[in-house]
């Protein structure tokens, strides 16, 4: 695909997999009180700062807000991403342990298995030994395979899909120094293997995101929650 045709691929991605399936589910599934574990206290108090009362809008806003815009969101970017290089063929899902794709790298034309993250601050402490210790298990394992002999470390990386290098964590930092750790506009040079690709596909979400129609997508939510909750055994108002 040329590169505009690869733009307009992944941007038609997101907005039919990821931003469309987001407000879908949105409305048909977080905006019923049962896919809900409530903590009454807890859910009170926020009401209380979110409405000023406790009342059934004051709930849903405390239940709904941080759903929709923290996890449910998150949950579908991250499992949905890998599924898109898959898909649109930018890379292969990868057949070895614990990597999310393999491509060949335009740039060193060399082969390369890569787990994926989304952005620079994406992993925690204690996430990284166990991911050096996954990378070295699995370049160990696959030195034994005849068909993969000469591979070296660097052939094993992480690739972050957005952000500089400047804004990368410690903890990938840590990472770097025994794996790459290929972040925003070299990502997507080596996967595409265009240089400006990753300036291109932003502004062309961005572009998608505002074209997006979101009109009463909060207030629809939030009064089909209420209602529930207005009516719930859980609650006295």
């Amino acid at each position: 695909m040329t590169e505009v045709e690869l733009t307009k691929s992944i941007v038609d991605f997101f907005e039919k997999k990821i931003f469309e399936k987001h407000i879908a589910s949105s409305l048909n599934i977080h905006s019923k009180l049962k896919s809900y574990n409530i903590n009454p206290i807890v859910v009170k108090y926020l009401s209380k700062v979110l409405d000023d009362k406790y009342s059934p809008e004051g709930i849903a806003k405390a239940l709904f807000y941080p759903r929709v815009l923290g996890t449910s969101i998150n949950t579908s970017f991250g499992t949905r991403i890998q599924d898109m290089f898959v898909e649109l063929e930018i890379a292969q899902g990868s057949l070895i342990k614990g990597m999310d794709i393999e491509f060949l790298d335009k740039i060193d034309n060399r082969k390369k298995w890569c787990q994926l993250k989304a952005g620079p601050n994406t992993i925690n402490s204690e996430d990284v030994k166990p991911l050096i210790k996954k990378f070295t298990d699995t370049i160990n394992l696959a030195r034994t395979n005849k068909a993969l002999k000469g591979i070296r470390n660097t052939d094993f990386l992480v690739g972050v899909l957005y952000g500089e290098p400047s804004e990368l964590s410690m903890h990938y930092k840590v990472i770097d120094k025994t794996h790459p750790v290929i972040i925003g506009k070299d990502f997507w040079q080596r996967v595409t293997g265009y240089p400006d690709f990753y300036e291109q596909l932003v502004s062309a979400l961005h572009e998608s995101i505002t074209a997006l129609d979101t009109k009463d997508f909060f207030t629809k939510g939030c009064e089909d929650l209420a209602n529930e909750i207005r009516t719930s055994p859980l609650f006295h108002f």
